[in-house]
């Protein structure tokens, strides 16, 4: 029988209830547990698909093409759980679901509410979650306990409790301990206040999970014990990360939080294995041999969690040489209206990540333009692959007036136009080019070196491709066309092959990589960024 974990939160938002559900997974699978995570959203949205990355950062995308929100990502990226279309449910795909029913005349003419028919579609989707062979199950619930839109979700997981019977369910609970600089202490009240809305509901935490700045001390796991009706040994700290968000299972870890769980759920004692590659990791962020700088030119950059998953997959290839990774985060649009020199200089790599729309496209094609004039690494992805075409298109291949159709349909060049199954969808949501579909990778190109292999699966969101009604000229110009989708003929991969690494991929590689196993595209960028600053900073060799 699946043992279940809810996740919940309290008093602030933000306060990193991803990162710990899925630190949470990595300690359970460290003791030989199979465990799949979920993530419940309470927004009316169906999906985040639609949503500004300004609003909601990133949206993270499923090997079966689900629209998700970016915490799983951190599930995905820390663990080895299955995360499908079933990991992510949102109050607008509750709804949805409940009212298609009634539509159907599932109901048999009842009044439809929220209790109970709202709280039996979400428990269903929570067992839907659960992937088959699931040891534990890990659930988080998004927002604060005390939010209006959270009430449907708390009432249903306590319901959901209800039914399976004490041992089955543990109810873990993230609050914040504030700091208050002015009296030089932590306060215990937030923390109070936060459990007690649980509990009115009919939810009394198991387990306390205490963000804070700096350790608590034994007075004050004492107190919050005896007033939130928690054993102390259950209340457990996690103090800020020094480097890397990669600590926090070694810190949970040593905290006890593992054993914590393993007992209010009656799982069988096993010994955990030893967490020396987590150690490892830490190492290496903790201490690097040195450090490179790469430009990231995007429409969105101002919020760091719209390119979340990029952040991430460069770390890991930092780290992949032990090295750290500084991220200059450039607006394409001041790209426009500014010297590119003045703004990348002294960066040993650019990469231009996705992001829709004609604001800050010219900015992005300067930038891969004065990336190739200089000989830098350069990485495209998505609409980054996009504009390195554009830009090979116009400056080196001569094609006059090339671009994309997406900006301009009346281009006299369109390089870059829209797929032939998108020209009749008209609704937004779910309807790209999503999920994993397989590229296979031309012998002899920098792709295949990187990748050591001839055919890979990748994750996509798009709606324009490459236009194969130019892929004579470019190649003739020099362009390399390595990797397609067979099915289609769809070119998937562009590259220079004249440069350790001028690469574009219509896909996202970044959903694919993991702190301990760097994607081999973002590890090879980072290599060929470390050799470009190695070289720039070698004395010039004198001549005989």
């Amino acid at each position: 029988m699946t043992k279940f974990i809810f996740v919940t939160g309290g008093v602030v938002s933000s306060l990193g209830k991803g990162i710990t559900t899925a630190a949470i997974a990595v300690l359970l699978e460290k003791r030989g547990l199979r465990v799949s995570i979920q993530k419940l959203d309470p927004y009316i949205n169906v999906d985040p698909g639609t949503m500004s990355p300004f609003e909601h950062g990133e949206v993270y995308v499923t090997e079966d093409g689900a629209e998700t929100d970016l915490d799983l990502g951190h599930y995905e990226r820390f663990s080895h759980a299955p995360i499908n279309r079933y990991s992510n449910a949102t109050t607008g795909g509750i709804y949805s679901e409940v009212i298609r029913k009634e539509r159907r005349g599932d109901y048999l003419g009842k009044t439809v509410q929220v209790i109970p028919h709202i709280t039996d579609q979400i428990q269903e989707a929570i067992r839907q979650g659960a992937q088959r062979g699931t040891d534990v199950a890990v659930v988080e619930i998004g927002g604060t306990a005390g939010d209006i839109e959270s009430l449907p979700f708390l009432e249903a997981i306590r319901q959901f409790a209800l039914k399976l019977g004490k041992g089955n369910v543990c109810f873990v609970h993230l609050t914040l301990l504030p700091y208050l600089s002015a009296s030089g202490e932590m306060k215990t009240k937030p923390t109070q206040q936060s459990v007690g809305k649980l509990r009115e509901i009919g939810i009394q935490p198991d387990i306390l999970v205490c963000r804070c700045e700096r350790p608590m001390t034994e007075e004050m796991r004492r107190k919050i014990s005896l007033f939130c009706n928690v054993a102390p040994c259950d209340v457990i700290q996690e103090v800020d990360v020094a480097t890397t968000i990669y600590e926090v299972p070694l810190d949970l870890k040593r905290e006890g939080l593992d054993d914590a769980l393993v007992a209010h759920l009656g799982l069988e004692r096993t010994q955990a294995a030893p967490m020396d590659d987590w150690e490892d990791l830490r190492r290496r962020f903790a201490e690097p041999e040195g450090e490179v700088e790469i430009a990231v030119v995007g429409k969105y950059i101002q919020l760091h969690d719209a390119y979340k998953s990029i952040y991430e997959a460069l770390a890991h290839g930092g780290a992949a040489h032990r090295r750290r990774v500084r991220v200059r985060k450039i607006a394409a649009e001041e790209v426009c209206d500014r010297d590119p020199a003045e703004l990348l200089a002294g960066v040993d790599g650019v990469l231009v990540p996705g992001g829709f729309g004609e604001r800050g496209l010219e900015g992005k094609i300067r930038a891969v333009q004065w990336a190739r004039e200089q000989g830098l690494p350069f990485f495209g992805i998505c609409f980054g692959m996009q504009a390195m075409v554009i830009e090979f298109a116009r400056n080196v291949a001569g094609l006059e007036g090339a671009h994309t159709s997406e900006v301009d349909p009346g281009c006299a060049a369109p390089v870059i136009d829209l797929m032939r199954e998108q020209r009749q969808v008209e609704d937004k949501g779910a309807t790209m080019r999503l999920g994993a579909y397989p590229c296979r990778i031309l012998d002899g190109t920098r792709a295949a070196a990187i990748y050591g292999r001839d055919m890979v699966l990748e994750r996509h969101r798009h709606r324009w491709e490459f236009n194969n009604d130019y892929k004579r000229p470019l190649e003739d110009a020099g362009l390399t066309c390595s990797g397609v989708y067979e099915a289609r003929g769809l070119v998937e991969i562009v590259e220079l092959s004249d440069r350790p690494f001028f690469l574009g991929v219509q896909y996202h590689p970044e959903y694919k990589s993991k702190p301990l196993e760097p994607h081999p595209l973002f590890a090879a960028f980072v290599g060929a960024a470390i050799e470009c600053r190695a070289a720039a900073a070698a004395p010039p060799t004198s001549k005989a």
